[in-house]
């Protein structure tokens, strides 16, 4: 591992590699095809899927992997990563939300009849038949 035989990708190459059949990530610096431990991955093939096409070191400290599965990331190794074609920070875009409306007096209001008109009716009808009820 490591050496001049070590082959460098850009992050670009890399993101080339981000399917089932073919996932390539990026941790402390260098890249790993994980395609073969998708399967296997105890958190599932979807946690790695995610992590492609970006610098995953992150989500994988986050975790807190155990040592041997730091060590078994030696097997998956295939070179390491330019790190001038890694952003050095994205920018956080929060999605779109609908406006929100302060004034909720008229949905309280209607949610409030809803519960009162039906019991004004069931009372009116209780009053009624007490009242006529013959003796």
């Amino acid at each position: 591992m490591g050496g001049e035989g070590t082959k460098l990708f850009t992050l670009a190459e890399v993101a080339e590699h981000s399917n089932v059949k073919d996932c390539w990530l990026v941790i402390h610096g260098k890249v790993y095809n994980v395609t073969k431990f998708l399967e296997d991955h105890p958190g599932g093939d979807d946690v790695l899927l995610s992590s492609t096409g970006k610098d995953a070191s992150n989500d994988f400290d986050d975790i807190g992997h155990s040592t041997s599965a730091v060590s078994m990331m030696d097997e998956f190794y295939v070179g390491d990563i330019d790190t001038s074609t890694i952003p050095s920070s994205v920018k956080y875009t929060p999605p779109k939300q609908p406006q929100y409306n302060q004034d909720k007096t008229s949905e309280f209001i209607i949610r409030i009849l809803q519960f009162l008109v039906p019991l004004f009716i069931l009372g009116l009808a209780v009053g009624i038949r007490f009242y006529t009820k013959s003796t």
